[in-house]
C-alpha cells in the first residue's frame, strides 16, 4: 500500500506518492484547482483507482510560531472533505512549514527555468511533505 502526499494550495495542489514499499517518494503531478475542490477530488478519485493508497497526508501550513494560519483553516476544511469522501483511507496532516521555501531552494540549485518553477513547486512541496511524514514514521518506530 502506498501513501499519497498533498500540498493543498489556493491555485494548485501538488501530489506526491510513495513506492509500494513506502521507501521512496516521487512527485506525481500538480492539479490546477480552478477555484474548485471538485476538480481536485475528481482527479484524486482517478489517482486512488490507479494506485493502492491506504494513507493520505496533507501538509498543514502553520504560522512560523506554530499557530493556525488562515490558509491552515482552509486546508483543514479540505481535509474534512477528504475524511468524508475517503472514509476507508487514513487521512493525516503534518506541519509543512518551509516546504515551499525548500522546494524553491531545490529548483534554484537545479537551475530550473523560472517559467517552469510555478508548475512544479507544489509537486516538489508535496514530495517534502511526504518525506517529512515518512521520516516521522521511521523515528516513531525507532522509539
Amino acid at each position: 500500500m502506498r501513501i499519497l502526499g498533498i500540498d493543498y494550495g489556493e491555485a494548485r495542489v501538488g501530489i506526491a506518492i510513495t513506492d509500494a514499499l513506502n521507501i521512496t517518494v516521487q512527485g506525481l503531478e500538480t492539479i490546477q484547482r480552478n477555484n474548485s475542490d471538485k476538480v481536485v477530488l475528481r482527479r484524486l478519485d482517478e489517482i486512488l483507482q490507479e494506485y493502492e493508497v491506504d494513507t493520505i497526508v496533507v501538509g498543514l501550513p502553520l504560522n512560523m510560531n506554530g499557530t493556525i494560519s488562515e490558509r491552515a483553516e482552509i486546508t483543514e476544511k479540505f481535509v474534512h472533505k477528504l475524511k468524508c469522501k475517503y472514509n476507508q483511507i487514513k487521512i493525516e496532516v503534518i506541519d509543512e512549514r518551509l516546504t515551499t521555501v525548500a522546494a524553491h531552494k531545490t529548483m534554484n540549485f537545479l537551475d530550473i527555468n523560472k517559467n517552469k518553477k510555478r508548475d512544479i513547486v507544489d509537486t516538489i512541496s508535496a514530495v517534502y511533505i511526504l518525506e517529512t511524514y515518512l521520516n516521522k514514521l521511521k523515528n516513531t518506530l525507532k522509539k
